[in-house]
Protein backbone atom coordinates (compact mmCIF):
# COMPACT_ATOMS: atom_id res chain seq x y z
CA UNK A 1 0.00 0.00 0.00
CA UNK A 2 1.39 3.33 -0.55
CA UNK A 3 2.04 6.24 1.65
CA UNK A 4 -0.78 8.41 -0.07
CA UNK A 5 -2.96 5.49 0.59
CA UNK A 6 -2.06 5.00 3.87
CA UNK A 7 -2.54 8.79 4.80
CA UNK A 8 -5.96 8.76 2.99
CA UNK A 9 -6.87 5.84 5.44
CA UNK A 10 -5.97 7.66 8.43
CA UNK A 11 -7.57 10.75 6.87
CA UNK A 12 -10.73 8.94 6.83
CA UNK A 13 -10.38 7.23 10.41
CA UNK A 14 -9.39 10.51 11.92
CA UNK A 15 -12.56 12.69 10.40
CA UNK A 16 -14.88 10.07 11.73
CA UNK A 17 -13.59 10.66 15.06
CA UNK A 18 -13.22 14.48 15.11
CA UNK A 19 -15.54 16.25 16.98
CA UNK A 20 -18.22 18.66 15.58
CA UNK A 21 -16.67 21.51 14.26
CA UNK A 22 -13.24 20.32 12.96
CA UNK A 23 -11.87 19.73 9.90
CA UNK A 24 -9.30 17.39 9.05
CA UNK A 25 -6.64 18.77 6.11
CA UNK A 26 -4.42 15.84 5.17
CA UNK A 27 -1.45 17.48 4.04
CA UNK A 28 -1.02 14.52 1.80
CA UNK A 29 -3.66 15.33 0.07
CA UNK A 30 -2.63 18.35 -1.36
CA UNK A 31 0.93 18.32 -1.73
CA UNK A 32 0.25 18.18 -5.94
CA UNK A 33 -2.87 19.65 -6.78
CA UNK A 34 -1.93 20.14 -10.70
CA UNK A 35 -2.08 22.70 -13.06
CA UNK A 36 -6.39 22.81 -13.57
CA UNK A 37 -6.20 23.68 -9.73
CA UNK A 38 -8.92 26.33 -9.28
CA UNK A 39 -8.16 27.45 -5.76
CA UNK A 40 -4.77 28.90 -6.21
CA UNK A 41 -4.20 31.85 -3.65
CA UNK A 42 -2.69 34.65 -5.16
CA UNK A 43 -3.06 36.74 -2.09
CA UNK A 44 -1.51 35.85 1.12
CA UNK A 45 -4.65 37.66 3.13
CA UNK A 46 -6.85 34.88 2.24
CA UNK A 47 -6.51 31.81 4.44
CA UNK A 48 -5.90 28.00 2.97
CA UNK A 49 -9.58 26.75 2.91
CA UNK A 50 -9.58 23.89 0.57
CA UNK A 51 -12.38 22.72 1.79
CA UNK A 52 -14.61 25.92 1.08
CA UNK A 53 -16.36 25.14 4.91
CA UNK A 54 -17.69 27.81 6.35
CA UNK A 55 -15.97 29.89 9.39
CA UNK A 56 -15.36 29.74 11.89
CA UNK A 57 -14.25 26.17 12.63
CA UNK A 58 -11.22 24.01 13.13
CA UNK A 59 -8.69 22.86 10.75
CA UNK A 60 -6.81 19.49 11.91
CA UNK A 61 -3.26 19.19 9.41
CA UNK A 62 -1.65 16.98 12.57
CA UNK A 63 -3.46 14.24 14.78
CA UNK A 64 -1.79 15.72 17.61
CA UNK A 65 -3.70 18.56 17.46
CA UNK A 66 -6.83 17.15 19.33
CA UNK A 67 -4.60 16.67 22.27
CA UNK A 68 -4.94 20.83 22.45
CA UNK A 69 -8.44 21.19 21.01
CA UNK A 70 -9.98 18.15 23.63
CA UNK A 71 -13.10 16.30 22.77
CA UNK A 72 -15.58 19.13 22.99
CA UNK A 73 -14.16 22.32 21.21
CA UNK A 74 -16.11 25.51 20.69
CA UNK A 75 -15.50 28.89 18.68
CA UNK A 76 -18.12 31.68 19.74
CA UNK A 77 -18.29 35.34 19.37
CA UNK A 78 -18.42 37.08 22.67
CA UNK A 79 -18.42 40.88 21.97
CA UNK A 80 -19.00 42.74 18.07
CA UNK A 81 -18.71 46.04 16.33
CA UNK A 82 -18.74 46.00 13.00
CA UNK A 83 -17.13 49.01 11.08
CA UNK A 84 -15.04 49.59 13.72
CA UNK A 85 -11.61 47.89 15.06
CA UNK A 86 -12.16 47.91 18.72
CA UNK A 87 -10.28 44.97 19.10
CA UNK A 88 -6.93 44.57 17.87
CA UNK A 89 -3.90 45.13 20.28
CA UNK A 90 -2.11 44.59 23.72
CA UNK A 91 -4.58 41.89 25.14
CA UNK A 92 -4.12 41.20 28.93
CA UNK A 93 -5.63 38.60 31.21
CA UNK A 94 -5.40 39.39 35.02
CA UNK A 95 -6.53 36.10 36.56
CA UNK A 96 -7.67 37.79 40.07
CA UNK A 97 -10.03 40.13 38.66
CA UNK A 98 -11.03 37.77 35.27
CA UNK A 99 -10.50 40.57 33.41
CA UNK A 100 -9.35 40.77 29.34
CA UNK A 101 -7.53 44.19 28.61
CA UNK A 102 -6.95 45.01 25.09
CA UNK A 103 -6.54 48.46 22.69
CA UNK A 104 -7.79 48.99 19.25
CA UNK A 105 -5.58 49.78 16.80
CA UNK A 106 -3.19 52.59 16.45
CA UNK A 107 -3.99 53.46 12.94
CA UNK A 108 -5.60 51.20 9.91
CA UNK A 109 -8.35 51.08 7.19
CA UNK A 110 -11.53 50.49 9.79
CA UNK A 111 -10.01 53.16 12.28
CA UNK A 112 -7.54 55.25 11.22
CA UNK A 113 -6.59 57.19 14.32
CA UNK A 114 -3.92 59.76 12.45
CA UNK A 115 -1.46 62.67 13.78
CA UNK A 116 -3.53 64.24 16.67
CA UNK A 117 -5.87 61.02 17.77
CA UNK A 118 -5.07 58.37 20.46
CA UNK A 119 -5.60 54.51 20.54
CA UNK A 120 -8.96 53.30 23.23
CA UNK A 121 -8.28 51.00 25.63
CA UNK A 122 -10.84 48.86 26.49
CA UNK A 123 -11.66 45.90 28.92
CA UNK A 124 -14.09 43.17 28.92
CA UNK A 125 -15.43 41.23 32.26
CA UNK A 126 -14.71 37.46 31.64
CA UNK A 127 -17.47 36.47 34.10
CA UNK A 128 -20.01 38.24 32.28
CA UNK A 129 -18.81 36.42 29.04
CA UNK A 130 -18.86 32.57 30.98
CA UNK A 131 -22.28 33.94 32.44
CA UNK A 132 -24.22 34.36 28.73
CA UNK A 133 -22.53 31.49 27.04
CA UNK A 134 -24.00 29.31 30.15
CA UNK A 135 -27.64 30.67 28.77
CA UNK A 136 -27.08 30.20 24.98
CA UNK A 137 -25.06 27.34 22.41
CA UNK A 138 -24.99 30.59 20.28
CA UNK A 139 -22.76 34.02 20.70
CA UNK A 140 -22.78 36.65 22.62
CA UNK A 141 -21.88 40.04 22.70
CA UNK A 142 -20.99 41.24 25.99
CA UNK A 143 -20.15 45.29 26.05
CA UNK A 144 -16.93 46.41 26.55
CA UNK A 145 -15.74 49.19 28.67
CA UNK A 146 -13.56 51.99 27.92
CA UNK A 147 -10.87 53.27 30.41
CA UNK A 148 -10.14 56.86 30.82
CA UNK A 149 -6.01 56.49 30.73
CA UNK A 150 -3.77 59.56 31.48
CA UNK A 151 -2.00 61.01 28.17
CA UNK A 152 1.06 59.43 29.11
CA UNK A 153 -0.64 56.31 26.92
CA UNK A 154 -0.42 57.21 23.65
CA UNK A 155 -1.32 54.48 20.72
CA UNK A 156 -0.99 51.01 22.90
CA UNK A 157 -0.05 48.68 20.58
CA UNK A 158 1.62 45.54 23.00
CA UNK A 159 0.98 44.43 26.72
CA UNK A 160 1.40 41.55 29.17
CA UNK A 161 0.48 40.92 32.89
CA UNK A 162 -0.04 41.28 35.49
CA UNK A 163 3.33 42.73 36.39
CA UNK A 164 3.52 42.90 40.23
CA UNK A 165 -0.20 43.26 39.81
CA UNK A 166 -0.12 46.09 37.43
CA UNK A 167 -0.95 46.16 33.12
CA UNK A 168 2.29 46.39 31.25
CA UNK A 169 1.60 48.47 28.01
CA UNK A 170 4.01 49.12 25.35
CA UNK A 171 2.95 52.80 23.11
CA UNK A 172 3.85 53.49 19.61
CA UNK A 173 3.89 57.31 20.80
CA UNK A 174 2.50 60.31 18.76
CA UNK A 175 3.52 62.62 16.75
CA UNK A 176 6.92 64.01 18.72
CA UNK A 177 5.34 62.45 22.01
CA UNK A 178 7.71 59.27 22.83
CA UNK A 179 6.70 55.96 22.47
CA UNK A 180 7.09 54.38 26.26
CA UNK A 181 7.04 51.75 28.40
CA UNK A 182 3.77 52.43 30.53
CA UNK A 183 2.39 50.65 34.12
CA UNK A 184 -1.40 50.33 34.80
CA UNK A 185 -3.23 50.14 37.71
CA UNK A 186 -6.00 47.51 36.34
CA UNK A 187 -8.47 48.92 38.83
CA UNK A 188 -10.25 52.64 39.03
CA UNK A 189 -8.83 55.21 38.58
CA UNK A 190 -6.04 53.22 36.40
CA UNK A 191 -3.17 55.31 37.20
CA UNK A 192 -0.54 55.10 35.05
CA UNK A 193 3.23 55.86 35.02
CA UNK A 194 5.95 55.89 32.38
CA UNK A 195 9.18 53.81 33.52
CA UNK A 196 10.83 53.84 29.74
CA UNK A 197 10.55 56.00 27.13
CA UNK A 198 13.85 56.29 25.09
CA UNK A 199 17.27 54.45 24.52
CA UNK A 200 20.01 56.93 26.18
CA UNK A 201 18.39 60.35 24.83
CA UNK A 202 16.94 59.22 21.36
CA UNK A 203 13.48 58.19 21.05
CA UNK A 204 12.41 54.51 20.15
CA UNK A 205 10.36 53.90 16.82
CA UNK A 206 6.86 52.47 17.99
CA UNK A 207 7.22 50.18 20.52
CA UNK A 208 4.85 47.06 19.16
CA UNK A 209 5.11 44.10 22.21
CA UNK A 210 6.64 42.87 25.34
CA UNK A 211 7.44 40.15 27.30
CA UNK A 212 8.63 39.71 30.68
CA UNK A 213 11.30 36.54 30.33
CA UNK A 214 10.32 34.00 33.16
CA UNK A 215 11.49 33.82 36.38
CA UNK A 216 12.80 37.56 36.47
CA UNK A 217 11.30 41.39 36.19
CA UNK A 218 13.49 41.71 32.89
CA UNK A 219 11.20 42.85 29.73
CA UNK A 220 12.10 42.57 26.35
CA UNK A 221 10.47 44.54 23.61
CA UNK A 222 9.97 44.62 20.11
CA UNK A 223 10.58 48.32 18.18
CA UNK A 224 9.59 48.48 14.47
CA UNK A 225 8.37 51.68 12.57
CA UNK A 226 5.16 51.22 12.21
CA UNK A 227 3.86 54.31 13.41
CA UNK A 228 5.82 56.35 11.02
CA UNK A 229 4.35 54.18 8.28
CA UNK A 230 0.62 54.67 9.61
CA UNK A 231 1.57 58.43 9.82
CA UNK A 232 1.51 59.38 13.82
CA UNK A 233 5.62 58.95 14.32
CA UNK A 234 8.68 61.35 12.76
CA UNK A 235 10.42 59.23 10.35
CA UNK A 236 12.90 56.21 12.15
CA UNK A 237 15.81 57.14 13.50
CA UNK A 238 16.74 53.58 14.94
CA UNK A 239 16.91 50.37 13.69
CA UNK A 240 13.70 47.82 14.30
CA UNK A 241 15.29 45.73 17.24
CA UNK A 242 14.33 44.01 20.13
CA UNK A 243 15.69 45.37 23.53
CA UNK A 244 16.30 43.81 26.68
CA UNK A 245 15.24 46.32 29.79
CA UNK A 246 16.27 45.78 33.12
CA UNK A 247 14.10 48.19 35.57
CA UNK A 248 15.83 47.30 38.42
CA UNK A 249 19.11 48.82 37.02
CA UNK A 250 17.67 50.79 34.05
CA UNK A 251 19.95 49.24 31.35
CA UNK A 252 18.72 49.18 28.11
CA UNK A 253 20.32 47.26 25.49
CA UNK A 254 19.69 45.78 21.84
CA UNK A 255 19.37 41.89 22.30
CA UNK A 256 19.01 40.57 18.42
CA UNK A 257 18.56 42.70 15.19
CA UNK A 258 18.01 42.15 11.08
CA UNK A 259 14.75 42.26 10.98
CA UNK A 260 11.92 44.22 8.68
CA UNK A 261 9.17 44.93 11.50
CA UNK A 262 9.62 43.12 14.65
CA UNK A 263 6.62 42.25 16.15
CA UNK A 264 5.21 39.85 18.32
CA UNK A 265 7.61 38.01 21.27
CA UNK A 266 7.49 35.29 23.51
CA UNK A 267 9.58 32.94 25.54
CA UNK A 268 9.13 29.08 26.22
CA UNK A 269 8.06 28.57 30.01
CA UNK A 270 12.10 27.85 31.11
CA UNK A 271 12.86 31.16 29.22
CA UNK A 272 15.97 29.66 27.36
CA UNK A 273 14.00 30.15 24.14
CA UNK A 274 12.90 33.61 22.48
CA UNK A 275 10.81 34.07 19.47
CA UNK A 276 10.19 37.00 17.52
CA UNK A 277 7.37 37.33 14.68
CA UNK A 278 8.41 39.37 12.00
CA UNK A 279 5.60 41.00 9.71
CA UNK A 280 8.06 42.69 7.23
CA UNK A 281 4.81 41.53 4.80
CA UNK A 282 2.66 44.68 6.36
CA UNK A 283 4.39 48.15 5.28
CA UNK A 284 1.14 50.31 6.74
CA UNK A 285 0.45 53.15 4.05
CA UNK A 286 2.87 51.64 1.71
CA UNK A 287 0.75 48.33 1.23
CA UNK A 288 2.32 44.67 1.30
CA UNK A 289 4.73 43.22 -0.27
CA UNK A 290 4.53 39.28 -0.17
CA UNK A 291 8.24 38.73 -0.76
CA UNK A 292 9.20 40.36 2.38
CA UNK A 293 9.25 38.58 5.69
CA UNK A 294 5.84 36.81 7.21
CA UNK A 295 8.38 34.90 9.62
CA UNK A 296 8.71 33.79 13.19
CA UNK A 297 12.23 33.34 14.18
CA UNK A 298 13.67 31.14 17.21
CA UNK A 299 16.24 32.25 19.24
CA UNK A 300 18.46 30.68 22.20
CA UNK A 301 18.71 32.99 25.51
CA UNK A 302 22.24 33.52 26.55
CA UNK A 303 21.49 32.52 30.02
CA UNK A 304 24.51 35.46 31.57
CA UNK A 305 23.48 38.07 29.32
CA UNK A 306 20.48 37.12 27.59
CA UNK A 307 20.78 38.22 24.51
CA UNK A 308 19.17 36.47 21.61
CA UNK A 309 21.69 33.61 20.15
CA UNK A 310 21.13 31.41 17.69
CA UNK A 311 18.55 32.68 15.11
CA UNK A 312 16.89 30.48 13.19
CA UNK A 313 13.71 30.36 10.67
CA UNK A 314 11.06 28.85 13.12
CA UNK A 315 8.03 28.93 10.62
CA UNK A 316 6.51 31.06 7.80
CA UNK A 317 3.02 31.90 8.03
CA UNK A 318 1.19 30.32 4.42
CA UNK A 319 -1.45 33.52 5.17
CA UNK A 320 -0.88 36.88 6.37
CA UNK A 321 1.70 37.75 8.99
CA UNK A 322 2.72 36.64 12.37
CA UNK A 323 1.75 39.35 14.80
CA UNK A 324 0.84 38.61 18.43
CA UNK A 325 2.07 35.15 19.45
CA UNK A 326 0.93 32.42 23.55
CA UNK A 327 2.57 29.62 23.75
CA UNK A 328 0.52 26.78 25.42
CA UNK A 329 1.99 24.71 28.72
CA UNK A 330 2.98 21.78 25.84
CA UNK A 331 5.02 23.95 23.77
CA UNK A 332 3.01 24.42 20.63
CA UNK A 333 3.26 27.94 19.62
CA UNK A 334 -0.16 29.93 19.04
CA UNK A 335 0.19 33.10 16.61
CA UNK A 336 -2.29 35.43 15.45
CA UNK A 337 -2.28 35.23 11.37
CA UNK A 338 -4.17 35.91 8.10
CA UNK A 339 -8.17 33.81 8.32
CA UNK A 340 -7.33 33.59 12.16
CA UNK A 341 -5.21 31.30 14.35
CA UNK A 342 -2.31 29.52 13.65
CA UNK A 343 -0.93 26.35 15.97
CA UNK A 344 2.99 25.06 15.55
CA UNK A 345 4.13 22.47 17.77
CA UNK A 346 7.70 23.06 19.24
CA UNK A 347 9.24 21.70 15.87
CA UNK A 348 7.83 23.65 13.59
CA UNK A 349 5.58 21.55 12.68
CA UNK A 350 1.67 23.16 11.52
CA UNK A 351 -0.38 20.91 13.68
CA UNK A 352 -3.93 23.33 12.78
CA UNK A 353 -5.58 26.87 12.67
CA UNK A 354 -8.47 28.48 14.13
CA UNK A 355 -10.35 29.46 11.11
CA UNK A 356 -12.04 32.86 11.30
CA UNK A 357 -11.84 34.13 7.66
CA UNK A 358 -10.52 37.51 9.37
CA UNK A 359 -7.47 38.60 10.29
CA UNK A 360 -7.10 37.32 13.92
CA UNK A 361 -4.23 40.28 15.62
CA UNK A 362 -3.92 39.48 19.25
CA UNK A 363 -4.54 36.15 21.49
CA UNK A 364 -4.27 35.60 24.85
CA UNK A 365 -5.07 32.35 26.93
CA UNK A 366 -7.84 33.07 30.10
CA UNK A 367 -9.82 30.60 32.59
CA UNK A 368 -12.56 30.32 29.98
CA UNK A 369 -10.74 29.64 26.86
CA UNK A 370 -8.32 31.62 24.54
CA UNK A 371 -9.77 34.87 23.67
CA UNK A 372 -9.03 36.28 19.99
CA UNK A 373 -9.18 39.67 18.81
CA UNK A 374 -10.24 39.69 15.30
CA UNK A 375 -9.79 43.58 14.59
CA UNK A 376 -14.20 43.84 14.60
CA UNK A 377 -14.92 41.21 16.83
CA UNK A 378 -13.81 39.08 19.81
CA UNK A 379 -14.02 35.43 20.02
CA UNK A 380 -13.33 32.72 22.94
CA UNK A 381 -11.85 29.02 21.78
CA UNK A 382 -12.86 27.02 23.99
CA UNK A 383 -9.85 24.19 24.39
CA UNK A 384 -8.23 21.88 26.71
CA UNK A 385 -4.71 23.81 25.83
CA UNK A 386 -4.08 26.04 28.71
CA UNK A 387 -1.62 29.05 28.80
CA UNK A 388 1.66 28.49 30.31
CA UNK A 389 1.02 31.72 32.67
CA UNK A 390 -2.08 30.14 34.05
CA UNK A 391 -0.38 26.67 34.75
CA UNK A 392 -1.14 26.94 38.60
CA UNK A 393 -4.33 28.27 38.67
Amino acid sequence: MTKLAVGAILAVALVAASPPGIIYIDPLSYNVVGANYTKWRNSSIIGFNPTSSPPPFIQVYDPSFLDATGPSPTIREIASNPGFVFAHEAPIYVPDLNLVFFANTGGGALSYSGWYNNSVVSMINMTLVDEALARTTGNVNIQVQTLNLSDDVQMVNGGTGPYKGDLLFVTAGRALLPPSIVRVNPSPPYNTTVILDNFLGRQFNSLNDIKILPGTDIMFFTDPAYGWYSGFRPEPMLPSQVYRFDPSTGQVRVVADQFVHPNGIAFTPDGKTAYVTDTGVFGGILGTNQTLPATIYQFDVEPTTQSFMNRRVFVYSDSGAPDGIQLDTNGNVYVSCGGGTHVWNDEGTLIGKIHLNTTTAQLVFTKSGLVLLAETAMYVVNIQARGMTLATL
